[in-house]
Parts: structure tokens; C-alpha cells; sequence
């Protein structure tokens, strides 16, 4: 399975949760030329010293980059191709939280900021990402696995169904929506260009930092910046998370690796006919 990709990979919001877990991943299963990006630098800059100690023969490029800028982002790209001559796998994760309030209460200035980076942020990225693909070569010959590139979206289970009541995410289930409209759109234009497109919708995941707060029969949730997942402000009565884990088939929330793997799959030619896909990952 070392070789199940082959090329360069770049991840936004790297530095912690599903984006780490991705660029893990995607090392430990071919790639050897990887861009971390995140716009907190410190965070970015500890995880890839960590990576670098463990994938040795790994080159990673550090890049500080914020997604609601869009010239940061053309610079990322530039960045990427001048060190590495293509990209081959993007994984759009970079994403906010917010505030788990219901419509009547949200005001207009979260509202505009969660959808400036959960969705326009990835819209930025994508569109980016796009456009350095379609000058590249195709990175094999001949169906079933040609392509230029291949683009992930992170979006969330609340992209397919409404956040739950007690946790009132709508602010975020709104940009999760839309982000896979917007992959599924792109993914019918390019196709033929032979680039992929997919959304990955991660369900409940446990995440476990160095400040963690025990909730729900010994699992854990990061209370803080969330990436990939919403975020669980709830979670501080454990009443609520033990009824959201026991509406899952699988009674347990899933581990990053579990989501990252499902990633490289989308990215891998195991997935190459797929396209327009939203991916489900929820127990």
C-alpha cells in the first residue's frame, strides 16, 4: 500500500485534527512531497518538525496560509509548484466552527464569517487548485486511472442532514451544504478535464489534545478551534454527546486516522471513477 499515491499533496488546515491525520496518512501511503498549510504558523511549523522526524525522506514545505485571502492562496499554489513542478492531491479541510446558535439569534457578522472560510475559503482553494491542474500533464496514461489532479473538499455530515437540535449548528450546516453543491458542480466541469472531484463528510470525531475534557463515557472533544468537524461547545454536558454517540450504528465516535484513510481513498485510483461524490464517514 506504500505506493497507493504517487505525486505531491497539499492539505489546508494542517497543522491539528483531520487535516494532521490527512497528511499522515497520505505519508505513510506514497507521498513524498507534501504542503502543510494553515494560517496559524507556530501550530504549522510544530507539525511539520513532528512529521519531518518521522517520514525522514519526506519533503515538506511549510506554508502559512489564510483561505479568505486570496492572494495567500495563489501564493500557497505558487509556492507548491515552484518546489514540487505539479500538485497532484489537494484536500480542502481549513474550517471554522462558530457559534452553535439557531438562526434568531446568529448574528449577521458570524454568520458572514463562517461562510467566508467554511465556504468561500474552500471555493478559493478549489478554484486555485483547479486552475494549476488543468496546465499539468496527465499523471498516468489511459483510463481507468488517468487525471491531472485530484481535489478534496472536507465537508460534514451536517452537509447531508441538519445539526440536531441541541447543538444548533446552522451557521455551519448552511456552508457544509453548500460545499458539497459546490463539489458537485465542479466535479461535473472537470471531469472531462481529468481532474476528480469528491466531499469527504466526516461524522462525530474524537479528537484528543493536550487540554482535554472527559464527556461522554471516555471520550473526548476538543473545546476549542475545531477543523473538519463542528465544533462542540454542547459537549460540555455529557448528557448530550451520550445521546448524539448512541444514535450511531457503530456506539462510538470515529478516530481522525479512520477519516484521513477514507481521504486517500478518494485521492488513490481505488476511487477513480468516482466523482460528485459526498463521501459519508459516520459509524
Amino acid at each position: 500500500m506504500a505506493d497507493l499515491l504517487q505525486g505531491s499533496g497539499f492539505i489546508t488546515g494542517a497543522a491539528s485534527g483531520i487535516g494532521k491525520a490527512t497528511a499522515i496518512s497520505f505519508l505513510e501511503h506514497g507521498i513524498e512531497q507534501i504542503a502543510l498549510g494553515d494560517i496559524n504558523a507556530e501550530a504549522i511549523k510544530n507539525t511539520a518538525a513532528e512529521l519531518q522526524s518521522r517520514f525522514s525522506k519526506a519533503t515538506i514545505l511549510l506554508l502559512v496560509v489564510d483561505v479568505t485571502d486570496e492572494a495567500s492562496i495563489e501564493r500557497a499554489i505558487q509556492e507548491i509548484v515552484e518546489k514540487f513542478g505539479r500538485l497532484d492531491y489537494a484536500v480542502n479541510n481549513a474550517g471554522v466552527a462558530g457559534a452553535n446558535t439557531p438562526s434568531a439569534v446568529t448574528p449577521t457578522v458570524e454568520w458572514q464569517k463562517l461562510l467566508n472560510v467554511n465556504l468561500n475559503g474552500v471555493w478559493m482553494s478549489s478554484r486555485a487548485e483547479c486552475r494549476q491542474m488543468l496546465k499539468q500533464e496527465y499523471l498516468r496514461s489511459g483510463p481507468p486511472r488517468y487525471n491531472r489532479g485530484v481535489i478534496i473538499n472536507v465537508a460534514s455530515m451536517f452537509g447531508i442532514v441538519s445539526s440536531p437540535k441541541t447543538i444548533p449548528a446552522c451557521a455551519y450546516t448552511a456552508a457544509k451544504h453548500a460545499v458539497i453543491g459546490l463539489t458537485k458542480a465542479d466535479a461535473v466541469t472537470y471531469a472531462s478535464d481529468g481532474i476528480r472531484i469528491n466531499a469527504i463528510c466526516p461524522g462525530w470525531v474524537q479528537y484528543v489534545p493536550s487540554k482535554r475534557l472527559l464527556i461522554a463515557d471516555g471520550l473526548y472533544v476538543f473545546l476549542c478551534r475545531y477543523v473538519g468537524t463542528p465544533l462542540l461547545q454542547a459537549a460540555t454536558e455529557s448528557e448530550v454527546m451520550q445521546k448524539e454517540t448512541a444514535k450511531v450504528p457503530m456506539e462510538r465516535m470515529a478516530q481522525m486516522s479512520e477519516i484521513a484513510d477514507a481521504i486517500v481513498f478518494l485521492a488513490s485510483h481505488m476511487s477513480s471513477y468516482m466523482c460528485g461524490t459526498a463521501l459519508i464517514v459516520d459509524g
